[in-house]
């Protein structure tokens, strides 16, 4: 295996989380990654954190990708934050609408990613490279599989460059969703976003709150293997990898990790993947 990764992190918590955070990325930056992304929390919780990660990242020569979420904000924040992430020399953004804060009431002038998208564009012109979200099951809020290929064609039509999928199980999906991009005349890229499998729980509600499908004989064996979590994590090294392989094999552009802040279980993919920095 001969083709671009990237690595997703999310802003830690306690300065314990920061310190494993920065062993993490030593050992996954040996992968030559082409760039590291770093989530951004609901109505931009996380912001402060968020930043503090990304001015790490840049700081250790490495590029890094901001996740930009939208939902509650406005254009003076967002025009503001975008001229912090410029001084701070980003030039990498994962465009998203985002998700509220629990009990926090609609609002903001923001309301898809293409909107989104599209004031970048208008206030920085091609200051930034913009990642948008893509979606081979379909996001679990679209009214219907074809709205949901629709609303991601807006985003790339607002000016996004690429595009990173949700995680998923199925190749098959992340192929069908390729070939209907293509009939819809975009040439964007679509890298496939994988989830390594090292906890069953963990996996299980991430996929609930997301709406990324677990296969039925993924779901069985990782509940037959109940708290046996060398066996899970083994089960699931095995099924990560043989999709990355089958993926690989048919020319995806790249492959970008859901890490989870955590170094073991995508660099032994990688290794069994023979890839190759």
């Amino acid at each position: 295996m001969n083709l671009p990764i990237s690595f997703e992190f999310f802003p830690p918590k306690t300065p314990e989380g920061a310190d494993k955070l920065r062993v993490t990325r030593q050992a996954l930056y040996a992968h030559k990654p082409e760039f590291c992304s770093v989530t951004f929390g609901a109505g931009g919780s996380t912001q402060s954190g968020t930043f503090g990660t990304v001015k790490e990242i840049l700081d250790e020569g490495v590029i890094a990708a901001c996740h930009f979420s939208c939902i509650g904000a406005t254009k003076v924040t967002v025009r503001q934050q975008l001229a912090t992430l410029r001084a701070m020399g980003v030039k990498h953004l994962v465009a998203l609408r985002g998700d509220l804060p629990s009990g926090y009431g609609v609002g903001g002038e923001f309301h898809y990613a293409s909107d989104l998208v599209a004031f970048i564009r208008e206030e920085t012109g091609d200051a930034f490279h913009i990642e948008v979200a893509a979606y081979p099951e379909v996001h679990p809020q679209a009214k219907s599989a074809d709205a949901d290929l629709q609303a991601f064609a807006t985003k790339v039509r607002a000016g996004a460059n690429s595009s990173i999928t949700q995680y998923f199980f199925n190749a098959d999906a992340y192929f069908r969703f390729v070939d209907d991009v293509r009939k819809l005349g975009l040439d964007v890229s679509v890298v496939p976003g994988i989830m390594p499998i090292t906890s069953s729980t963990q996996l299980m509600r991430f996929s609930d709150a997301c709406g990324a499908e677990i296969p039925r004989w993924i779901r069985l064996r990782l509940q037959g293997f109940g708290d046996d979590t060398a066996s899970i994590k083994s089960f699931g090294l095995d099924v990560v990898t043989a999709l990355c392989d089958q993926l690989c094999t048919a020319g995806v552009p790249g492959i970008h990790f859901y890490t989870m802040n955590q170094a073991a279980a995508t660099t032994e993919i990688l290794r069994r993947l023979q890839y190759k920095a």
